[in-house]
C-alpha cells in the first residue's frame, strides 16, 4: 500500500508540474547569442587591446571556428548559439601564439547559449 501511495505522489506531482509550465510559457528572443567572447591585451603595456593582426580559432572536437572582430570594438566573438568545450588559439603579429590549457565549456539555459568570456594576455615576441 505505501508503494502505491507513493506512486500516485510521484505521478500528481509530476501532472502539477507540467501544468505549472503550460501557466508560465517561456518566451525566447530571436537574437543570436555569442558563445564566447574573447578579448586581447598585450602582456608589456597596461590595457592596450590587440585587435589589428590578431587571430582566434576556437576548436571543439571536429569543429573549428574563426572568431570575429566587430569594427570599433575590442571583443572577438564566435560560437553563436553553439554549446561545445572550446579550446583557443590566439596568434598575432609580433606575438608568442596562445592555446588555452584548459577548455572552455559554453552551456545553455532554455533559451539561448550561455556567453562565455575570457581576457587572454599575449606576450610579445
Amino acid at each position: 500500500m505505501k508503494k502505491l501511495v507513493l506512486i500516485l505522489l510521484v505521478i500528481c506531482t509530476a501532472c502539477n508540474l507540467d501544468e505549472q509550465d503550460t501557466l508560465d510559457p517561456v518566451f525566447c528572443t530571436d537574437e543570436l547569442r555569442a558563445g564566447l567572447e574573447i578579448t586581447v591585451k598585450d602582456a608589456t603595456v597596461n590595457d592596450l587591446f590587440l585587435t589589428s593582426g590578431i587571430t582566434v580559432t576556437i576548436v571543439d572536437g571536429d569543429y573549428t571556428e574563426t572568431l570575429v572582430n566587430f569594427d570599433n570594438t575590442n571583443l572577438f566573438v564566435g560560437a553563436f548559439e553553439r554549446t561545445g568545450t572550446y579550446v583557443i588559439t590566439v596568434r598575432g603579429d609580433n606575438y608568442e601564439t596562445f592555446t588555452s590549457t584548459v577548455p572552455i565549456i559554453v552551456d545553455k539555459d532554455i533559451c539561448h547559449v550561455i556567453t562565455e568570456s575570457r581576457e587572454i594576455i599575449l606576450q610579445p615576441n
